[in-house]
This record gives structure tokens, sequence and C-alpha cells, in this order.
């Protein structure tokens, strides 16, 4: 005889608000790692893609009969990729802006408003009414099979686990895109405007150079400021992880009197010996012999 196992969820709204809980825990942590990184998308998933619409759609058919089980999964799944891009949409129009935090508090309050209702509504109708998760699971008898039977159950287990093994992998392992550096001078206000144009003998000019590792690895860079045919500065080692920035301002000056000097800033990694970003802007170093003096003055004192 097949061996029958019944699985009841009855408290399948608790489930949903504790895992809810559970996945604003780790993201709060700060902790974005190893397990924890997995746990994260384990728990994302369906946080995302089924929590919303099944809590919604409890809420809205708190009956048994008034949805069958393929139903009340399909509708879960479509109404969750409905409802959380118009949550998203409403935060797009609130101070809080479209971010990790704001989108997670919102989905945990839409979440939890609506397990209240369900719990309200369940709560009003005879207990042989309500709905409530039910698996039925029928094993069978092993004894039974003959023998290309039992091989065949044992394959389909194998598949079912090679599958699910195989999905997990691929959510949760990274792909690896395109890898580069991004490399950036800013002006000293922190825009794209307001270089420096026009210098005087001596006097030092501000960027800032901006620096980003998207190489999938830690690297180590250095920083060369070089004018004309002169070297003038070395920053560095400049050590980033992957998806680590480095902002700072680099400071130059000119004691030569030049007109679209163009000044470079090249960005070696470790081991390079030829620059592997660069970035330039030109200026006039003009000849105003006060401002000049002032400075070289300004050196020994």
């Amino acid at each position: 005889m097949p061996l029958r196992k019944n699985l009841s969820l009855r408290y399948d709204l608790l489930y949903v608000l504790g895992l809810s809980a559970l996945l604003a825990l780790t993201i709060i942590s700060g902790q974005a790692t190893g397990w924890w990184h997995y746990l994260r998308v384990i728990l994302g998933i369906p946080f995302i893609l089924f929590f919303p619409g099944y809590v919604l759609i409890v809420a809205l058919f708190p009956k048994k009969d008034d949805l069958d089980g393929i139903e009340r999964a399909a509708l879960s799944f479509g109404l969750s990729i409905a409802v959380v891009p118009l949550l998203g949409l409403a935060l797009n129009y609130t101070p809080w802006g479209i971010r990790l935090l704001p989108i997670l508090v919102i989905l945990i309050l839409f979440t939890g408003l609506m397990s209240g209702l369900a719990f309200y509504r369940r709560g009003k109708l005879p207990p042989a009414e309500r709905f409530v998760p039910a698996f039925e699971l029928n094993l069978p008898n092993l004894k039974e099979l003959s023998l290309l039977d039992k091989v065949l159950s044992i394959l389909l287990v194998l598949a079912i686990f090679f599958a699910l093994g195989s999905i997990f992998y691929v959510v949760t392992t990274p792909k690896v895109g395109e890898k580069f550096t991004e490399f950036y001078i800013l002006g000293k206000d922190g825009k794209a405007e307001g270089y420096p144009q026009n210098l005087s003998f001596g006097e030092k000019g501000e960027v800032i150079v901006g620096v980003v590792n998207h190489e999938y690895r830690p690297v180590k860079y250095y920083l060369i400021v070089k004018m004309g045919d002169f070297y003038k500065s070395r920053t560095g080692p400049i050590q980033l992880d992957y998806g680590e920035k480095w902002e700072k301002p680099v400071n130059f000056s000119a004691y030569q009197w030049h007109k679209n000097l163009k000044v470079e800033f090249l960005l070696f990694r470790q081991g390079d010996k030829k620059p592997y970003r660069s970035t330039h802007l030109w200026v006039n170093v003009t000849k105003q012999m006060v401002s000049g003096l002032k400075t070289l003055l300004n050196c020994f004192t």
C-alpha cells in the first residue's frame, strides 16, 4: 500500500511574516557575503515574487472553496509581479525614492496589512470553511514496485534534486560581467564642471579623482599626474576591493608659462607598464609674475 502523508499549514500567514522579518534582519545586519548572501537570495525571491500576492489572495478569498490550489498559486505569483512594481512606482514620488530599505519597509507593511486583513476575514468563518494550505504526498511502497520502477523512481528523485541544485546555483552565483575600472575627474565641487582652466605661475589647480573597481577582484592601483613632459606626482597604492570606490582631491601646479598645457591623469594597476586608464584636461599657465612670486614665497614661509 502506498504511504500517504498529509501536511497542513495552519499558520501560513505567520510563516510568511516570520520569513519576511528574517529577511529584514539579514538586510539590516549589513552582512552580504558567504551564507548570508545565500540566505538573502533564498528569502528574497519569495518575498518579492510570492508573499505579496499570496497574502492579498488570502485576504480577498478566505474560503477554501473560493479558489483551488493551482489558481491560488498562479494568482499569488501574478499579483506579486503586479503589486511590487506599483509599490515601487509610489515610492518614486516620495522623498525616500526607490532604494533597498524603503522597498523592504513598504513590502513588509503591505504584507503585514494584508495578513492582518486575512486573519480577520478567516476568523469570521467557521473552521471547516477556512482556507488552509494542505499538501498530500503519496509515497509508493518500494516493496511492491518492480526493479524497473524502482530504478526509474530513484532516477526521478535524483533528477529533482539535480534541478533544484542547478536553480540554487544559478540564482546564488553572481554572473561575471564585463571587467573594467571606472576612472574619472570632477571639479573641486564634485561636479563634472568647474575644472581649472587658467592658472598663474606656481598656482595650484585642484580636481577630484575617482576610481571604482569593477574587476571582480581586489586590485591595487597607482595614480600619476603628468603635466606636459613632466611627471608631477604619484599617489598609491590605492587598494580597492570589488565594488569599492576611491575619490579624493588631487592638486597640481606648473612653474613654467604655457598655453594649452595638457594635464594627464594616468591610472596604473600593480604590474602595469602602460597606463590602464587615462584622462586629461587643458590649462593655461599665464604670465602673472606677482601671483607666481607670492606662491613661491609661501613655499618658504
